[in-house]
């Protein structure tokens, strides 16, 4: 294990740059020599995060078992920064167990649960670990990031039982959801997952790695690193079978008590075992001879296989003998499990009470796990804590709460850049990462200070999502749920609902009471809440202790708790009384103001101009056509045009004009928080996100990006076209990732989400039932965020009242797909050597059927891929419709098949004329008759793209009348 560590530590410089950047080349390597820890001269492929994590993960279960392996606070430090580079592993692509990344061995990464898995479990027993053991100190105690372990089961818990988009199951999930990382607390779950690898994976000699599995088999050329497109087609039933995957299966059944299936797969493996001179070992593998390689694929399993080789001496397979003789010895109860898990692993993390001697936490590890959320009122200042008062709100100000201090999540981060920093190694500590709502819902212990942070959502910032309080509320809501349904440690979490003066100067303020009285009541949403002092709760709390040492006291760290408001007036108040005078309703005489007008006017005329202005929108649009000639540093009578718009921004947030906030943050180029953890968090659940305004061209995210990039990308490719849609784009992500969180089957049959469509949607919904015209930019961003939530919830059934053509842009914006629907276009793509053509894109046959299988996600990818290239939603409906007649025929006639490639976009205009033809219509290019007509019936749409459909499968003219070819 030192061996190990010392590697690593070796690596340090890349480790440092993948905590940031979590690029492959800055990977810690997972081969190395093992005489000297030089890298191993075959080490490619060396972003494996489940070598890392069980590295990790047996550090702790064997400093439990009381051995010393880590000595000084130099790795210690080093070992917590492991943490961070593991910490967001549920985003990143890594090449797995097997070093080889997607199935296809084609040299690209993709997520994998086994991956994830096993970094799961490292982390959730790093928690509050010391790693000197029980003679160690608090400086020697690592610390997780409860929303990044959450983040990795979520996610882990999302992939299951799939193990990445190209394995629809795999091996190595036994080490998940059993021995040794037990990472998964759901047993129907569990069960699900391991009957899918049964299934599918289990054979006579052991059981595969994965379907098509080309590693060791007699066909594979070794002197390759890479397949060949189509090559792993031909490894297709004679995969090798691993005797390794039975032990597994033992260990699972000795650490669960199941004593039936460790004498069933004892059985199985027996027959395998050889035996060497220095006794019975397990080989590696049973490969099928290459002159019986015919034979088993005509009929799977009827050859007899042949072992890897092994001498039982100079090339045992360590993995699988170090597994046997720990089988061996459970079995014989030689040991028992707790001695080989020590941590506890295997009773659950709900359920486990392992006592920790000397950790951090050790001092709270008695209180009941009564999963109770404790919150504490905290009022900005005096008077606002009186007022709530009269309403039987009892609060309390952060003067009244000395000696404990209310910090920002900023302040926390800023403290944590410190934790694991160490100058000797040239490693900074924690990045920059925000601090999620597990991490602000307990107290801290800071340098003898006792700390609690408020949510980020009450944090103040520039983004004006916030400055809505019903969101506000809603997301507070939210959290509770998040929090309590998250929540494994010890003591119960502690929220601080911090109470501005602004919260209740409008309005809506008596949400923000009624919230506030729900959460009286001590129950809410069927959550147990209690309210109370913050002294009072304290004892109660589950408390994070950060004692740790900073290498550099040259540069003392300062920490700005949150103060009384005592000045008299709120901030909010003072803006409003300094802007009183120049505050006035929109004037009648300037609704016909347009900008256009002013655009080739010189620039000392649009000085004038502005002056006389009232309307605060056209104010920003005069401001920002002054800014892009001169630049936003250009002063103004005393004033940067930057100031002048922000200055306009606050007046739109007190007046509540949310175009104008819009538009300002979209001139301005601001970001709300957490965009690019939004984009992540549909990543990780399966789905593709793009961004560009509907019509115009899109970007697709399929792996996760940096916060930069992807505010470049949406203000590049949204602002030329529409000033709002950056900002509105960015809303809909955020609404997005939390409701993929709370409601995932609101995205059942959306495989890639294209905001701007679903943006396109939006309006369409406002046009149709509000009656409003392009007004989406004017709503507030709650009613934003119910707007989308009803459009993702809308069925064909809740459009009656609407034309087919306006059923087909509605839902064909939304980008969902009927169920089953990527199954039958296998099939036709499987009846048509020729392949088809979609949107001018052409999908071949081979190597397509060859390189993937039916359940691949990557081959529903890439029909989504050509979806992307068709510009109107209507006609993606249609030609969803004429996939599902062409595989309706098909299906009924399994003699049949397309004898040339089908241009599926012909095959639609053909039905189109044909329309035209039976209708009397005269020739024409608008296919909007055709779209409003309804799918089934006599003159339906369907009607007309069998006749086509058939037409050119058998080859002929249109078959009128009785004929073979089957379709009802």
């Amino acid at each position: 294990m030192r061996g190990i560590l010392y590697c690593y530590m070796r690596q340090s410089r890349n480790l440092e740059a993948f905590k940031f950047d979590q690029k492959e080349e800055h990977a810690l390597h997972s081969k190395y020599n093992v005489m000297s820890g030089d890298l191993s001269p075959d080490a490619h492929h060396q972003l494996q995060l489940d070598a890392v994590a069980i590295f990790v993960l047996y550090l702790v279960q064997m400093i439990s078992s009381g051995l010393q392996i880590i000595y000084n606070l130099d790795e210690v430090s080093f070992v917590q920064n492991l943490i961070y580079y593991m910490e967001r592993a549920y985003r990143v692509p890594d090449y797995g167990i097997w070093e080889r990344g997607s199935k296809y061995n084609t040299g690209k990464p993709e997520l994998h649960a086994s991956s994830i898995g096993m970094v799961k479990a490292a982390l959730e027993a790093c928690r509050g670990f010391n790693f000197f053991g029980k003679d160690g100190a608090s400086w020697s105690v690592t610390y997780v990031d409860p929303d990044s372990s959450n983040r990795n089961k979520t996610t882990l818990e999302s992939l299951l039982p799939r193990e990445s988009s190209s394995k629809n199951t795999d091996a190595s999930l036994l080490a998940v959801i059993s021995f040794p990382a037990f990472a998964v607390e759901n047993k129907e779950l569990v069960e699900r997952t391991q009957a899918k690898v049964i299934r599918h994976l289990k054979g006579s000699y052991g059981f595969r790695r994965f379907r098509r599995d080309g590693y060791g088999t007699v066909l594979e050329d070794t002197n390759r690193q890479f397949y060949q497109p189509t090559e792993i087609k031909s490894f297709e039933g004679v995969e090798n079978e691993w005797p390794l995957f039975y032990i597994y299966m033992m260990l699972d059944g000795l650490a669960t008590g199941k004593k039936e299936q460790v004498d069933e797969y004892y059985r199985y493996l027996k027959p395998l075992l050889k035996k060497g001179k220095y006794g019975i070992y397990v080989p590696k593998y049973y490969f099928v001879p290459k002159s019986k390689i015919e034979r088993e694929r005509s009929q799977p399993g009827s050859q007899e296989r042949t072992s890897s080789g092994e001498d039982g001496e100079k090339s045992l397979f360590l993995w699988g003998q170090s597994l046997f003789i720990i089988a061996m010895l459970l079995r014989e109860k030689l040991i028992t499990i707790d001695e080989i898990d020590p941590v506890g692993r295997h009773i659950g993390t709900r359920n486990r009470t392992v006592y920790r001697p000397n950790t951090r936490h050790s001092a709270f590890e008695n209180i009941a796990k009564d999963m109770t959320v404790q919150m504490v009122f905290i009022t900005e200042s005096a008077r606002l804590q009186s007022t709530l008062a009269t309403y039987g709100i009892q609060t309390q100000t952060p003067s009244q709460l000395e000696p404990i201090q209310i910090w920002s999540p900023r302040q926390l981060i800023k403290l944590l850049e410190r934790l694991g920093q160490n100058p000797r190694l040239g490693l900074t500590g924690r990045p920059p990462r925000p601090i999620g709502s597990i991490g602000t819902a307990k107290l801290y212990r800071v340098f003898g200070n006792t700390v609690l942070c408020y949510p980020l959502q009450f944090e103040l910032t520039d983004f004006y999502m916030y400055q809505d309080l019903a969101l506000l509320i809603d997301d507070v809501k939210n959290l509770v749920g998040l929090v309590r349904n998250a929540w494994t440690m010890s003591g119960r979490p502690t929220f601080c609902i911090l109470l501005r003066e602004e919260h209740f100067e409008d309005s809506s303020c008596d949400k923000m009471l009624k919230m506030l009285s729900a959460f009286k009541r001590g129950v809410f949403n069927g959550i147990r809440v209690k309210i109370g002092r913050l002294n009072t709760l304290v004892p109660a709390s589950y408390v994070e202790h950060l004692d740790f040492r900073i290498p550099n006291e040259s540069t003392p760290l300062t920490f700005t708790p949150l103060q009384d408001n005592d000045g008299g007036v709120s901030p909010a108040r003072t803006v409003r009384r300094r802007l009183s005078s120049s505050l006035s309703s929109a004037e009648d005489d300037e609704e016909d103001f347009d900008i256009k007008h002013y655009k080739s006017r010189p620039t000392y005329e649009l000085h004038q101009q502005y002056h006389s202005i009232k309307r605060l929108l056209s104010q920003a649009e005069m401001l920002a056509l002054m800014s892009e000639r001169d630049g936003l540093h250009f002063e103004l009578d005393g004033a940067t045009l930057q100031e002048r718009l922000e200055a306009v921004a606050v007046k739109a947030r007190i007046q509540k004009e949310w175009s104008t906030q819009r538009y300002v943050a979209s001139i301005l180029r601001k970001a709300v928080d957490s965009l690019a953890p939004s984009i992540t968090t549909m990543l990780v659940r399966g789905k593709f996100v793009s961004v560009g305004v509907f019509g115009h061209e899109e970007k697709v995210f399929m792996k996760p990006v940096s916060p930069g990039e992807l505010l470049d990308t949406i203000f590049n490719l949204c602002q030329p076209h529409d000033i709002y849609e950056p900002v509105i784009h960015q809303e809909v992500i955020i609404a997005l990732s939390k409701l993929i969180s709370s409601k995932p089957k609101l995205f059942d049959g959306i495989l890639k989400i294209r905001v701007g469509w679903l943006i396109q949607a939006m309006k369409m919904e406002l046009r149709h039932s509000w009656r409003m015209k392009d007004l989406i930019h004017s709503l507030p961003p709650s009613q934003l965020t119910q707007l989308l939530t009803f459009v993702l919830e809308v069925n064909m059934a809740d459009l009656d009242d609407r034309t087919w053509l306006q059923k087909r842009q509605f839902m064909g914006a939304l980008n969902k797909c009927p169920a089953g629907f990527y199954d039958k276009v296998w099939m036709i793509l499987g009846r048509t050597p020729g392949g088809f053509i979609i949107a001018n894109q052409y999908l071949p046959q081979q190597p397509t059927l060859s390189d993937m299988t039916k359940t691949d996600l990557n081959f529903a990818l890439k029909i989504e891929e050509m979806f992307c290239r068709i510009a109107h939603s209507e006609y993606r409906q249609v030609i969803v419709e004429l996939l599902f007649v062409v595989a309706t025929i098909l299906g009924r006639n399994p003699e049949l098949q397309f004898q040339h490639t089908v241009n599926m976009d012909s095959l639609v205009h053909e039905a189109f004329n044909l329309f035209l033809s039976e209708e009397g219509l005269e020739k024409q290019d608008d296919m909007t008759p055709f779209y409003n007509s309804p799918p089934h019936g006599i003159k339906g749409t369907s009607n007309y793209l069998t006749k086509v459909a058939v037409k050119h499968l058998l080859n002929s003219p249109i078959v009128q009348g009785d004929h073979a070819c089957k379709i009802s």
